[in-house]
């Protein structure tokens, strides 16, 4: 058993462990009252679901094993000459709660290099779409393609006992994030580079590996690409691609099935698709001022026609989050260290200025601050990745770090298959007329 795994076995254990004692001696406790507006609400705020790697604060932002990003920024292990942090250390805490050393990580990156390879009928069936195809779905079915591998599967069906479901599931998630940065790297070159393929380099970690598949050897992007990789890695079990890993999961559906399935969630306009919008947005105004170099005042008479036209403004605002993400503040030191003369990147700041105050003074605004969404897309056109279809393809590789290392730990914990109660409208008037009646009289 290698270290990596026979660390995560023993943390594993020991949890289950602690569970089992807490829910024998308070598994009667109300956690939460659900109101009927959260029926109807999408489950907002309903806290009903167990997720290990990282949990959501509305004030400091995403925790992964209770680290924010600033202290990630610091401890997590770096590449050579790097200063921002390599996403194989985040993996490995988000797997066992423990920060890794260098030789970890260093061992980590070997380890998924050598898992890398990727059967040839992949790229076939990739291949075989229409080259307009979006990358997310070609993604997705790279990711499905890659199904007949699963080791969870294979040993599912040859009577896998319970206590292995793990072991198998950690041997898929391994091999698939290996996997995942040359499939995407595949599509990007023949979508866009006209199938001019470039091969890995072993000899380069995971983030900067994929920037370099992808064709891009300049060594801030292979920086950013490290950063990007690390801070959209997980958010929580409940955003939708995390549960829909989890649902599909818990089905016993092996890490492809599940991971295909959260791509598919991902691509959606709400939620990974959210970059595009406002990377489009700000080209709009770009056009409509007829400037690079646009003012505030010109910004915020913008932002106004925005709202005034019944649309929001993309990369504003969070379900969850009451202060500015600290996704968007990584990645704004991160420009102000090594691009603070980006035109694009100036908007975005101005952008932050302006937005924030005009959102607060409609007084219906829980969060006028901006998401990580408002600011990614202007440092991936600098660095000359101008494809926004494309985004939420490396958002969906650095999401499968955290909902994959969340389904071993599903697999490990002997989580159950996910089935929550429904009802109907008619349901609900049947309560509400039940609950409004008076009480019959002498009782």
């Amino acid at each position: 058993m290698d270290q990596l795994k026979q660390l995560f076995y023993e943390k594993s254990q020991n949890l289950s462990k602690e569970i089992k004692e807490i829910l024998a001696e308070h598994g009667t406790k109300i956690v939460d009252d659900v109101q009927l507006s959260q029926v109807y609400g999408g489950m907002r705020d309903i806290t009903s679901m167990l997720w290990e790697p990282s949990l959501l604060d509305s004030e400091q932002g995403i925790r992964f094993r209770g680290f924010s990003i600033p202290e990630l920024r610091e401890k997590l292990p770096r590449a050579a000459n790097g200063k921002e942090p390599l996403p194989e250390g985040l993996f490995w805490l988000m797997l066992t709660g423990v920060l890794p050393t260098k030789d970890q990580v260093k061992w980590l990156t070997e380890n998924w290099n050598r898992r890398a390879n990727v059967p040839e009928h992949v790229f076939k069936t990739i291949d075989a779409l229409p080259i307009d195809t979006h990358p997310m779905t070609q993604l997705s079915v790279g990711v499905m393609a890659m199904q007949n591998t699963s080791v969870f599967a294979q040993r599912y069906s040859s009577g896998m006992q319970k206590t292995e479901y793990w072991d198998a599931t950690y041997e898929d998630t391994m091999n698939l994030v290996a996997r995942l940065p040359r499939v995407a790297a595949y599509i990007f070159r023949r979508v866009y580079r006209k199938e001019d393929h470039v091969l890995p380099d072993i000899s380069l970690d995971w983030g900067a590996n994929f920037a370099h598949m992808l064709g891009f050897e300049d060594e801030g992007f292979k920086e950013y690409m490290r950063l990007f990789l690390t801070i959209h890695a997980d958010h929580e079990g409940g955003n939708a691609s995390a549960h829909t890993t989890h649902l599909v999961g818990s089905t016993l559906s092996d890490p492809y099935l599940s991971y295909s399935a959260a791509l598919n969630a991902l691509a959606g306009p709400l939620h990974g698709l959210a970059n595009q919008e406002v990377v489009r947005w700000i080209q709009k105004m770009v056009e409509t001022l007829g400037t690079t170099k646009p003012t505030r005042e010109q910004i915020g008479e913008y932002v106004k026609s925005t709202i005034a036209g019944g649309r929001v403004v993309p990369g504003y605002g969070h379900a969850v989050l009451r202060k500015p993400d600290p996704r968007y503040m990584a990645q704004k030191q991160f420009c102000e260290d090594n691009i603070p003369d980006s035109d694009l990147v100036k908007i975005v700041w101005k952008i932050f200025d302006v937005v924030p105050p005009i959102l607060s003074s409609l007084g219906k605004v829980k969060n006028p601050w901006p998401n990580v969404d408002a600011h990614s897309g202007a440092v991936l056109i600098h660095y000359g990745l101008k494809e926004y279809n494309f985004y939420t393809v490396i958002f969906g590789i650095s999401r499968a770090l955290g909902v994959l290392a969340a389904q071993c730990w599903s697999r490990a914990l002997g989580l159950p298959l996910e089935r929550p109660k429904s009802v109907t409208t008619e349901w609900v008037k049947e309560f509400l007329a039940k609950s409004e009646a008076p009480a019959e009289e002498g009782k």
